[in-house]
């Protein structure tokens, strides 16, 4: 625990020093002044889901990327191989302090645009489970690249494919092939505080999560073998 602890100060100093905490200020204040501009009568309901869904983007996916990319070019990555260091303090260690970066951003968003009308729990649910997400898939795409020039225009392609339940959410493609995708699962969790939803929606919502939280951490240990430790094929 003692080791996780100073990993994690690590982090979040490292994320400060970097500039992270001043991006996620701008894209707060930006999104806010952004969203001010929509008229009053708007069915928040409706569009929280996604532009948190979308927003996250940012802090989660790319942020964690920029991290190990970061990581790499310093050499630090590498030299946690030889320390005492496990993986999954590595990754629980980034995807905790991504998190609380995320969460805060996310929550400061909803509340100086519509308030307090929708249920905390899962809203916080679904936006946890969503940066765990983001964050795990992020390492597992970018463990293979060495510059920000390689990863940027595969991360665009994953971007897109994140996008994809919107589709359903918005009517445009009603299939229940959308169901398959890991992230219908978190979006309905978010869609339910402020719907009521059915009991199998939120079963499926919250299990469903959770079984592709656990695939992707356990792909995330995988990548970081093949790629961090014994520096295996870096593209694809």
């Amino acid at each position: 625990m003692k080791r996780f602890l100073h990993t994690l100060r690590w982090d979040i100093q490292l994320q400060f020093r970097n500039g992270f905490y001043y991006v996620s200020a701008f894209v707060a204040i930006l999104t806010v002044v952004l969203l001010k501009q929509i008229p009053g009568d708007v069915n928040w309901a409706l569009w929280w889901p996604p532009v948190i869904l979308e927003n996250l983007v940012v802090n989660s996916f790319y942020f964690f990327a920029g991290l190990v990319l970061l990581e790499k070019r310093e050499g630090t990555l590498e030299a946690q191989i030889v320390t005492p260091l496990r993986t999954h303090e590595y990754l629980f260690s980034k995807v905790l302090s991504l998190g609380l970066l995320s969460l805060l951003e996310s929550i400061i968003i909803i509340l100086a645009v519509s308030g307090l009308r929708f249920n905390w729990i899962w809203m916080v649910v679904g936006i946890l489970i969503l940066i765990a997400m983001y964050a795990l898939y992020g390492f597992i795409i970018v463990s293979r690249y060495d510059s920000i020039n390689e990863f940027i225009l595969p991360s665009a392609l994953w971007v897109i494919w994140f996008s994809i339940p919107l589709l359903y959410y918005f009517d445009i493609w009603k299939h229940w092939l959308i169901y398959i995708h890991p992230l219908q699962a978190p979006l309905i969790v978010m869609q339910a505080a402020f719907d009521p939803l059915p009991a199998w929606k939120m079963i499926y919502g919250f299990l469903y999560s959770l079984a592709w939280i656990g695939l992707a951490y356990f792909f995330s240990q995988r990548a970081f073998y093949k790629f961090v430790i014994r520096k295996e094929g870096t593209r694809i």
